[in-house]
């Protein structure tokens, strides 16, 4: 009874529109209510202070173009991530340990669905934008954390200079 139970109530939800997995994950560029919480590498920004676009290219031999990337310390700048692979990817930006701890999990439950305002996800010719305040300074990373990319070295980083005195 509890299966047919669980059944019924999977097919209610996935009628209501309800998503699972990253292939129907919800996307940085759909319109939404952005939590700005204050990360070590900076806080969600708002579209319209970007001073400019970044367009960081992801493709299938699971490396992002380009793989550094200079701000300035309060600068807030659009990453526009540009998916020109055959699969999945997505960018999330983070400090190493955070990036190394999200992928262990994505490694266990790779059909784990997420969106924070530091991450997009990008499905295969399409593109998606984070946009992101990096008020404090520092060397930070970025990644896809996709089971086996970040493993295969779809990594990068952000260097943050200090404001100029």
């Amino acid at each position: 009874m509890k299966t047919i139970n669980l059944i019924a109530a999977c097919a209610l939800l996935m009628s209501a529109g309800a998503t699972f997995g990253h292939e129907n994950a919800p996307h940085a560029s759909h319109p939404a209510a952005v939590v700005k919480e204050q990360k070590a590498w900076g806080v969600a920004g708002d579209a319209p202070a970007a001073t400019r676009t970044i367009t960081v290219r992801m493709s299938d031999d699971m490396r992002f173009a380009p793989r550094h990337i200079e701000v300035r310390e309060g600068e807030t700048v659009r990453l526009r991530a540009e998916n020109r692979g055959q699969v999945m990817h997505e960018i999330v930006i983070g400090t190493q340990a955070d990036l190394d701890q999200h992928a262990e999990m994505m490694q266990k439950h790779p059909g784990m669905e997420h969106d924070e305002p530091y991450m997009a996800h990008v499905s295969p010719g399409q593109r998606g934008d984070i946009v992101w305040q990096f008020n404090r300074p520092g060397t930070f990373q970025f990644a896809c954390l996709i089971a086996g990319h970040y493993q295969a070295g779809m990594t990068g980083t952000i260097t943050v200079q200090p404001r100029k005195p």
